[in-house]
C-alpha cells in the first residue's frame, strides 16, 4: 500500500511539473528575451552610430523603442530606451529602415 501511495504521489508531482512547464514556457521565453524601459533618454544619438532598433516586448507596461549603437571600438553595443513619439527617434527609425533595406 505504501508503494502504491508513493508511486501515485510521484506521478501526480510529475504531471503538475509538466503542466507548469508547458503553460509557462512561451511566457517565460518572451519575458527573458524582452527589455522593458521605464525611463527614456533625451540624448539625440548621431545616426551614423546607430546599428539597429527594436520595440520593447508586449509584456512591458510602456511601448518604447530601444536603439542599438555600434561604438567606434566595436567591442560593446549600447542600448538606449527612447520614446517613439519623439521626432528624432522617428527619423532614426526611418534612417535604419533605409539602411537595412
Amino acid at each position: 500500500m505504501k508503494t502504491f501511495m508513493k508511486t501515485s504521489l510521484l506521478c501526480l508531482m510529475l504531471c503538475c511539473a509538466l503542466q507548469l512547464t508547458t503553460s509557462a514556457g512561451p511566457f517565460a521565453i518572451e519575458s527573458a528575451e524582452s527589455i522593458c524601459c521605464f525611463n527614456t533618454t533625451k540624448i539625440r544619438i548621431p545616426l551614423k552610430r546607430l546599428e539597429s532598433y527594436f520595440w520593447t516586448g508586449s509584456s512591458c507596461p510602456l511601448k518604447n523603442i530601444v536603439l542599438v549603437t555600434s561604438p567606434p571600438d566595436s567591442t560593446t553595443r549600447k542600448l538606449f530606451c527612447t520614446d517613439p513619439k519623439e521626432k528624432w527617434v522617428q527619423r532614426a527609425i526611418t534612417y535604419l529602415d533605409k539602411k537595412h533595406a
